[in-house]
């Protein structure tokens, strides 16, 4: 599977999809991760809560920038079509926020990890999962 991925990532009908998919993903874990910084060290809050924060928004900004660019193809343009979207990209992004919160916890709290670094893995680890979900549901 990993390796098809990264076959993906150079080759085929789908390369050009997936890395704008996953230039988009880059930015938003840049975004989301001074999003948690802010939040925790400047904010005051637990990591948790600014974590789930820092997610939210950025799953908004990923929709945004996923359907004018990454998905042009199948981009919704007309109001409710593109609502309607929103709502199904939280559904496959929000499905991923208690996986991303699970390895986030479970890394700072039994692996020693620094939570920036943490939250960085978590967002990897549930990468390839929102995805497919997304280009399969969101955009289909």
């Amino acid at each position: 599977m990993v390796r098809e991925l990264l076959r993906q990532l150079v080759e085929g009908p789908l390369a050009v999809r997936l890395r704008r998919f996953v230039a988009v993903g880059t930015l938003a874990a840049g975004i989301q991760l001074v999003l948690l910084w802010l939040l925790v060290d400047r904010g005051g809050l637990n990591y948790i809560v600014a974590a789930f924060l820092a997610i939210e928004t950025t799953i908004i900004l990923q929709y945004v920038i996923n359907n004018a660019w990454t998905f042009h193809a199948d981009r919704k343009t007309n109001r409710w079509p593109y609502v309607y979207g929103l709502v199904k990209t939280n559904i496959v992004r929000g499905s991923a926020i208690p996986i991303q919160l699970l390895v986030l916890y479970v890394l700072v709290n039994f692996g020693a990890l620094q939570y920036l670094v943490a939250n960085a893995l978590a967002i990897g680890a549930t990468g390839i999962y929102r995805y497919v979900l997304d280009a399969r549901w969101t955009w289909s």
